[in-house]
């Protein structure tokens, strides 16, 4: 791989342990890895980005979604729904899906979340239908070129055992872990610079039973991969849990082993202080998804709580049924709006939210590697150009969520470019998009 310099930087925010920010800078990668950052860099031979007019920030990391989802935004019976009525509309029509819907609807959503800056992201499928697999997900990642944590998802209660998703839906357990063991052998790269990781992903509390829970936590760490599923969304699924579990979510979470630095729990709207140091001491991590619970109705995460008390806090946009974009820098804005909202002007700065959406979320999915600009790290960059419409008069080029585009110019994935002059370079998204909605129609017919 030839090494890449990106030149001239406007300003370079670093997101490093010193939260560095550097005018005037240049970056230079070499076989993917970050080897320098600094003024007046020397590299004869590189290919060189110019960067004059741009912000340069870690590339941003998504850490919940459900990529499948890109193909059932706004269905207009499910609009103005509640979590729990808003699954049970949009169940029989992912039911109707298939390999070729899932593979689809992930090129668009992934096309979508690297036009908004994202270098990794998670994704978290918990249903296969009519053949489907991890695996079709997994192959539009890597003709996308982003990185992606595939998390094996599952449902295996239907409602005629009590449960929300319809039976049709719902697997049995010992084929779910099988799988489970397949995907991770298949797929799962452990190694700093991996493009593509593997998790273990029961959908939710009330769609998997308590032993798959328990052997789904004890499955993953023997293989040493991470643990991801929601709770604590809404009010609805904590009368659930109390009800069913005779417990709060966090505590029915401990008990099951599924707290740790291992593990990540997607939403935790309505964790309660106890839950907040649960999460805390044992280094659990949490998706936040701001754009997801305001449309769903479900309510503000304590973020500022859980920062402040030492919880791991990334981004997630989630499905894009629920949100319904996959723009994360959007999201960060988001955040950092909602959190001023409910504690104040100064509950959440621009540079704080940007943090949460690059080394924030590197720490929740458990990559060292990523997440700043530094010599060592991965060579992830989102470079923003600020020299246009939406910036004209900032004082500030680092506050982004302020004043500032939602799409990037270029991205870097591993020192390659994803992105060049707000174009993909990997895919025909044209074709993609008319992919994506011959399909779409199908369902719809």
């Amino acid at each position: 791989m030839a090494d890449l310099l990106i030149r001239g930087a406007a300003l370079v925010l670093t997101m490093d342990d010193g939260r560095r920010e550097f005018a005037g800078a240049d970056i230079l990668c070499r076989d993917g890895v970050i080897a320098a950052v600094g003024p007046g860099l020397a590299a004869p031979g590189a290919a060189v980005l110019d960067a004059g007019g741009c912000l340069v920030t870690p590339g941003l990391v998504n850490t919940h979604h459900h990529l499948y989802q890109t193909m059932t935004r706004a269905v207009p019976e499910a609009q103005d729904a509640l979590l729990f009525g808003w699954l049970r509309t949009l169940y029989p029509i992912w039911a109707r899906m298939g390999p070729e819907e899932i593979r689809v609807s992930a090129l668009a959503g992934l096309a979508e979340l690297a036009l908004s800056g994202c270098t990794l992201t998670s994704d978290h499928l918990y249903l296969f239908p009519n053949g489907a697999r991890l695996d079709d997900t997994i192959d539009a990642a890597r003709e996308i070129g982003v990185r992606l944590l595939a998390t094996r998802g599952a449902m295996s209660i239907g409602e005629s055992a009590g449960g929300l998703p319809p039976d049709s839906l719902v697997e049995d357990e010992a084929a779910i872990l099988n799988d489970c063991i397949r995907v991770i052998d298949a797929f799962h790269d452990p190694n700093p610079g991996a493009m593509i990781q593997v998790g273990v992903a029961p959908c939710s509390p009330f769609s998997v039973s308590r032993e798959l829970m328990r052997d789904a936590a004890i499955l993953a760490r023997d293989k040493g991969v991470r643990l991801h599923t929601h709770l604590a969304e809404n009010d609805e699924d904590i009368a659930y849990s109390e009800a069913n579990f005779g417990c709060r979510p966090g505590q029915y979470a401990e008990d099951l082993g599924w707290t740790g630095d291992d593990v990540w729990h997607a939403h935790c709207v309505k964790l309660d202080g106890a839950e907040i140091g649960l999460f805390a001491r044992s280094r659990t991590g949490v998706a936040h998804c701001p754009c997801s619970n305001c449309r769903l109705g479900s309510g503000i995460a304590p973020v500022r709580a859980m920062r402040d008390a030492g919880v791991p806090v990334g981004l997630g946009v989630d499905g894009s049924a629920s949100n319904d974009t996959s723009n994360l820098v959007a999201e960060a804005r988001t955040a950092m709006l909602l959190q001023r909202v409910t504690r104040g002007a100064d509950a959440m700065s621009a540079r704080e939210a940007l943090e949460i959406a690059t080394r924030g979320g590197a720490e929740v999915l458990g990559r060292r590697d990523l997440g700043q600009i530094a010599p060592g790290f991965r060579a992830d960059l989102a470079i923003w150009d600020v020299s246009g419409v939406e910036t004209a008069g900032s004082w500030d080029p680092a506050a982004l969520l302020l004043a500032g585009p939602t799409r990037v110019r270029d991205l870097i994935v591993e020192g390659r470019p994803v992105v060049r002059d707000g174009r993909l370079t990997t895919i025909d998204l044209d074709a993609v998009i008319a992919d994506q909605t011959r399909l779409a129609r199908g369902l719809l017919s």
